[in-house]
């Protein structure tokens, strides 16, 4: 059987301090109901420098600078310890400022929506005009606008707007009167996850060795969903990402799952690898306004920095098996049914026992497990504790309990099999797939054997049901061609030249018999 291969993948993060107080639902919410907060007063006290942000030891590890391992022999907390030397450029990525950002907003928007101030246009052009993957895009931010102009808009309540700080730098436009699903918030929303996707797929692409004409298929998997007031969540953020990126050969569609979502798309990207129907598909996602200083009451209180300061972003690409890179195994697949139920240990099981059954598989066959890999730094202080390491302890405990470890190794199973957390708290991002660039290095470094993307999701957020959810998937390293070609059928040509060769030694055996 020949398995499709992640071939590659990319992570970005966006730095933007000033959308966490005007875009941020919590902060949001505080506005409408507590116009008067001493919260909102004390969040410009609590944010970080973009320095800070970029020399953060988890974001680091995100981008590709830092290795999981790095991660882990450091002090905690790790916000008290900037790395030294830290880069906003890694293996994977970047961390982007929020001016650029704004750039991309604009770069982004087809419909003459985002607005940005004729000075703070010109200095977004030059750093554009320095960065490797936007250099080429400098013309389409175009000349800028009045600053008289984007204050009417926003103090008319026509658009949303976009400041650095206390300065208004810009403003996205409603997209209709009277539609709320197109209103200036809204769009900001949409534009920021599209943007954010389009910059993790453009760092995807930046690559000689991958051809955008050769990509077919695009599944997008954040947790927005665009539309308007007649289909809310129509869609489609996948096109409209690669139209921006050039991706011109390729169609494609949103897959929506809460935080299992990235899940769901990668194994449908692996499905329609496998099938036939396409032999190169990407699976990419932005960033969601909405979680900017989800916990920052938490973190205030505390006298933390709001740690929630990042959009997230990622691509991966999965194309069919090339002998090289990481195998998707689609026959070791974990389901969280209907019928499973919501416990912790039924969730695990489901996810991450019964697959590994059914293949002949122990739990500690698997060398890295990834379930919700969010930032410890960030939960811990909200009162969620370290949740991958409890996923860790609960999957160990379920070796123990199948007589697959001794209970006293449980404590270094944690260790051994999981990485600590270093993904924001952006939903769909943390789950599973901030282990897929790591560990397809490891892989192709001959360090790793597998390891497991496991996403999990609460579908009773949507209101339509109590039911838990989540799927999961084997990653193994790649046997080489043999593996490749095992399934990878047999051309007409050589049909020919074995039936030939059949017909030759057919006769030779008549000649025979008659001698």
């Amino acid at each position: 059987m020949s398995f499709p291969v992640i071939k590659k993948a990319s992570y970005i993060l966006v730095n933007t301090p000033d959308m966490i107080t005007h875009n941020g639902t919590t902060q949001t919410l505080e506005r409408e109901t507590n116009p008067d907060s001493e919260y909102l007063k004390q969040i410009p006290e609590h944010l970080r420098s973009f320095e800070e942000v970029v020399g953060y030891a988890p974001n680091q590890t995100y981008i590709g600078n830092m290795t999981p391992e790095e991660l882990n022999v450091r002090k905690r907390p790790w916000h008290n310890e900037n790395v030294e030397g830290a880069n906003r450029f890694g293996k994977f990525g970047e961390i982007m400022p929020q001016d650029e950002f704004y750039g991309l907003m604009k770069l982004s928007d087809v419909f003459d929506l985002v607005k940005l101030e004729k000075e703070f246009t010109d200095r977004v052009k030059a750093k554009f005009d320095a960065h490797p993957v936007l250099k080429t895009k400098v013309e389409a931010l175009g000349e800028g606008e009045a600053a008289e102009n984007i204050a009417a808009l926003v103090e008319n309540h026509l658009a949303e707007g976009l400041y650095e700080g206390e300065k208004l730098v810009g403003c996205v436009r409603r997209a209709h009167e009277f539609d709320k699903n197109l209103s200036s918030h809204i769009m900001v929303e949409n534009l920021a996850v599209k943007a954010s996707g389009v910059l993790a797929l453009m760092h995807l692409v930046n690559d000689p060795e991958i051809n955008v004409d050769e990509i077919e298929y695009i599944i997008e998997c954040s947790e927005e969903a665009i539309g308007d007031m007649n289909q809310r969540g129509g869609g489609n953020i996948a096109k409209s990402i690669g139209e921006v990126a050039g991706l011109k050969a390729a169609t494609g569609a949103d897959m929506r799952g809460f935080c299992a979502g990235p899940t769901h798309a990668l194994i449908t990207a692996a499905s329609l690898v496998k099938s036939g129907i396409y032999k190169s598909v990407v699976v990419v996602a932005g960033g969601a306004t909405a979680k900017l200083g989800m916990n920052g009451k938490d973190h205030v209180k505390k006298g933390l920095p709001v740690l929630e300061d990042c959009l997230g972003g990622f691509a991966i690409l999965v194309t069919e098996n090339d002998g090289i890179n990481p195998i998707l195994r689609t026959d070791v697949i974990g389901r969280h049914t209907i019928g499973h139920g919501a416990s912790p240990q039924a969730v695990l099981e489901a996810l991450v026992l019964d697959p590994l059954d059914k293949n002949g598989l122990k739990i500690t066959d698997i060398n890295k497990f990834a379930p919700e890999m969010q930032t410890p730094d960030i939960t811990e202080p909200a009162g969620a504790g370290d949740v991958p390491t409890q996923n860790y302890k609960m999957i160990g405990a379920l070796a123990v309990k199948k007589g697959q470890l001794d209970r006293k190794d449980l404590p270094s199973f944690v260790t051994e099999h999981g990485y600590p957390g270093f993904a924001p708290t952006q939903g769909h991002i943390p789950s599973g797939v901030p282990i897929v660039g790591h560990g397809r290095d490891k892989m192709l470094a001959g360090e790793m054997d597998n390891f497991m993307i496991i996403g999990k999701g609460s579908l009773f957020l949507g209101r339509m049901t109590n039911l838990f959810d989540g799927v999961s998937i084997l990653v193994e390293k790649n046997n080489g061609n043999a593996e490749a070609a095992e399934g990878a059928g047999v051309s007409k040509d050589e049909i020919k030249l074995m039936v030939a060769d059949a017909m030759k030694d057919f006769a030779a055996y008549l000649t025979d018999k008659k001698q």
